[in-house]
């Protein structure tokens, strides 16, 4: 994107602030769902763009495009994820999953870890794009946690492993927009940084799950993981940043039956009286004889990691499978304040045969086909009367299409308009070389919030980050690459599209809200303390 004449004043950073503002108010303010909260930024954007930014009808049309295509991507994510959920719902296996489980371990704190920190790290680490929301929040439901924190949990849980999960993806396309100057410092520091959201992770999932008791009670485990994770990630960059989040996420994963066998968390723990995530009925529930076994009822999760891994992870199946890829031509967009988008044909491709998506729909079917062979289907319907399958499959994705497909127009439109670099740019103007360090996270965090992705937060504003170190003589391209990068991490817990996703596929369709209000003090407290470690990194990047 080239902007060389787009003017930097007060009143056009104030306007662009606007459209984010708004959605803030309404999400979490005046507890709007996401549905009527995501037009209404949408048109807000449009018309600041209209008015202030001097931006035609031609480019408002082109950025709506590629906002339609990349909810596309998305949407391919939930369907089919909510299609895996109802599958196995409705066949029994979740009620399977909580009896099962619980057998296995009768520590809910221990299980609400594994799976909303460590399972949910495993996925980003493997296949990224929501699918750690997508699956592990049903999962949550079926172990009794309340929707809105089956949602939050994950989504802070996954949130440190954006950088360098999905095979590195982020960190690549960082390195195809910036110049990197010294790549081992830039890893080094930006997984240093993301230590922080991982400990904090864990941390504040037992504080979501029990408050003081339970983190008094889970410190020990959040220690040991959060140093096979994170301190796995730091070491591991110096390597191979593209295996430095998959490795420890895995071994994090095979860790968890060591830590069952310890007595502490082996048994329920002791002295947690309230448990606000939990379900109040977490005793007094009559319990039935499960139609299926643990080991059934994880078949669509087993295949789901089997076809993830050996699709993403063996280089020769990884380049055949990304050979067909699809994508839309755009033409070239600008407008009168000199901010232009080049032409892309295509634009943002992806290759469906290596798509989470696919993956969830192959795992789908599969377990379709299992469960209806074995007439668990049929058994479950004489338990449970249950709606319509595809009533129950569209008044759960509807609501959740329509705001993914405004959100990510509303992005679009602010960064074709340079709304986007506006406040940016004018950060950087009036911010010293210490606090712009500091507030390089925040820009992440920005950038993640309107696109709900790290790579895209990165791409957007590295190369601002890049050319403010290059002319700040105290400030380093690493220190504040590894910034952008936490915060472009750890802003998809707030980013409403991935709320959506959440919300979408447990039922909690306008409940956007409610699931911000969680994860809002978890983004701005890693902020706060990545920007402070940003500060003292800024003169310690190396770059020659």
């Amino acid at each position: 994107m080239d902007n060389p004449q787009l003017p930097v004043d007060l009143w056009r950073w104030l306007l662009a602030l606007v459209p984010i503002a708004v959605l803030l108010l309404l999400l979490v303010f005046a507890r709007w769902k996401a549905a009527e909260a995501g037009p209404i930024g949408m048109f807000v954007a449009a018309l600041i763009a209209l008015l202030a930014f001097q931006t035609p009808l031609s480019t408002l049309a082109v950025a709506g495009g590629k906002g339609v295509w990349d909810a596309i991507f998305i949407l391919y994510v939930i369907w089919p994820a909510l299609l895996l959920y109802l599958v196995s719902k409705r066949a029994g296996a979740f009620d399977a999953l909580r009896q099962s489980i619980s057998a296995f371990s009768r520590n809910e704190l221990f299980l609400v870890l594994a799976f909303g920190w460590i399972f949910a790290s495993f996925l980003q680490g493997i296949a990224g794009f929501g699918a750690p929301i997508a699956v592990v929040a049903p999962l949550l439901l079926a172990l009794g946690v309340r929707p809105v924190y089956a949602v939050a949990i994950p989504l802070i849980g996954h949130a440190w492993a954006n950088m360098f999960g999905t095979l590195g993806v982020s960190w690549l396309a960082t390195g195809r927009v910036v110049d990197l100057q010294n790549p081992d410092a830039t890893a080094f520091q930006t997984a240093l940084l993301l230590w922080i959201p991982n400990l904090l992770a864990g941390f504040l999932i037992a504080w979501l799950y029990g408050k003081g008791p339970a983190v008094r009670h889970a410190w020990p485990l959040v220690l040991i993981v959060s140093l096979i994770q994170g301190g796995g990630q730091l070491a591991l960059s110096q390597w191979n940043p593209v295996l430095a989040n998959f490795i420890p996420a895995t071994l994090a994963v095979v860790a968890l039956y060591p830590l069952s066998r310890w007595k502490r968390y082996a048994e329920e723990p002791q002295g947690i009286e309230d448990r606000p995530a939990m379900s109040g009925d977490r005793g007094g529930r009559e319990e039935r004889e499960p139609l299926m076994g643990l080991g059934m009822a994880l078949v669509p999760y087993i295949v789901l990691t089997v076809l993830t891994v050996v699709a993403l992870v063996i280089p020769a199946v990884e380049a055949f499978l990304s050979r067909l890829e699809v994508g839309l031509p755009f033409p070239e967009a600008g407008t009168g304040l000199g901010v232009t988008n080049e032409a892309q044909r295509p634009y943002s491709p992806f290759a469906p045969f290596t798509h989470p998506g696919t993956f969830l729909l192959i795992s789908s079917l599969v377990a379709w086909l299992v469960y209806r062979a074995r007439g668990y289907y049929a058994a479950w319907a004489r338990r449970e009367r249950q709606p319509g399958f595809w009533a129950e499959m569209q008044d759960n994705a509807v609501p959740a299409s329509l705001s993914v497909v405004t959100f990510l127009v509303a992005s679009q439109i602010l960064a074709h308009s340079g709304q986007t670099q506006v406040l940016a740019l004018g950060i950087s103007e009036v911010a010293p070389a210490a606090v712009y360090a500091a507030l390089a996270a925040v820009i992440g965090i920005l950038g993640a919030f309107m696109t709900s992705s790290n790579t895209a937060s990165n791409i957007l504003f590295a190369p601002l980050h890049d050319t403010v170190a290059a002319s700040e003589p105290g400030l380093t391209q690493s220190s504040v690459i590894a910034a952008q990068s936490v915060g472009g991490a750890t802003g998809n817990a707030i980013a409403p599209a991935n709320i959506v996703l959440g919300t979408g596929t447990t039922g909690a369709n306008g409940k956007e809200g409610e699931v911000l209000r969680k994860t809002l003090p978890f983004t701005g407290l890693v902020a706060l303390l990545a920007g402070a470690a940003a500060v003292f990194l800024r003169t310690q990047g190396g770059e020659e």
